[in-house]
């Protein structure tokens, strides 16, 4: 990856590039809402950074600043709206982001409309503001004639629905990536927080399978090690493997560990 896939460099979009070429491409989510930790991150060379709104403090006033944390840095910014909603996804796409993942994906109908709301008409719903940040304010030319072809969207299978449309998902056009959130999905199951109970893992294995079937990349959150290297040997190209929150949080009580009495309960003990 290189500077090209900064979010005031959209166009080419070397992330989606790389993305639909299958390039292996190692990721970090960032939860913490800060300009500073994200900046951190960016300077770490991962290939991506997900900037979170589901499951983090974050809006579109907040993410712009973590934007501009990382204009030079190598790792591409990837978002994830709290949800698959057009109006979200709009003011995102006006703040800078070319490249999104979206949440809670079900049908290949919930997945056309993640599509069109990435693009301009006739081919999608996208609003026409003439000048935002995500055109330098007006600045890049052919910008409406391009932007429609250097989006990145990736859809996230994370329930039995979801994987049982997984196939028809991965065939819609405009998807570039098929991710699998392995809590949510393992919950969705009947397992909650065991995301290694062998039914969980033949679903991601499933999904897995019709992302590659249909051409397209597959991907995973694993902050565990082990589990990454798995993931990636089973065919994920794209894959997070750890959060700017887990990396803080384990390091700090390893920290503390090591200066407090032995009643102390590990961390790992925590869970």
């Amino acid at each position: 990856m290189d500077s090209t896939s900064t979010p005031y460099r959209s166009i080419p979009n070397r992330f989606r590039q790389d993305l639909i070429a299958g390039e292996r491409l190692i990721g970090c989510w960032c939860s913490l809402g800060s300009p500073i930790t994200t900046e951190v991150l960016g300077l770490a060379g991962f290939d991506w950074l997900l900037l979170d709104c589901e499951h983090a403090p974050n809006d579109v006033s907040s993410l712009i600043p973590q934007l501009m944390a990382l204009k030079d840095s190598v790792s591409a910014p990837v978002v994830r709206p709290s949800w698959n909603d057009t109006v979200e996804i709009k003011r995102l796409l006006d703040a800078g982001f070319c490249n999104f993942l979206i949440p809670y994906i079900e049908s290949a109908t919930e997945a056309q409309r993640a599509v069109a709301a990435t693009r301009y008409p006739p081919q999608g719903v996208r609003g026409v503001s003439v000048s935002h940040r995500g055109n330098r304010y007006g600045t890049v030319p052919d910008y409406f004639r391009q932007a429609n072809d250097h989006i990145a969207v990736m859809v996230q299978i994370e329930s039995r629905a979801g994987v049982a449309a997984v196939r028809d998902i991965a065939r819609v056009d405009g998807v570039d990536g098929i991710f699998v959130g392995p809590s949510d999905l393992a919950a969705g199951l009947g397992h909650p927080g065991d995301m290694h109970h062998a039914e969980v893992q033949d679903a991601i294995a499933a999904v897995f399978a019709a992302a590659n079937a249909a051409g397209k990349p597959a991907g995973i959150l694993s902050p565990v090690e082990a589990d990454a290297h798995r993931y990636l040997a089973m065919g994920a190209t794209f894959v997070a493997v750890g959060s700017d929150l887990g990396v803080f949080r384990m390091a700090t009580q390893l920290l503390g560990d090591k200066f407090k009495g032995p009643d102390v309960v590990p961390i790992e003990a925590q869970y």
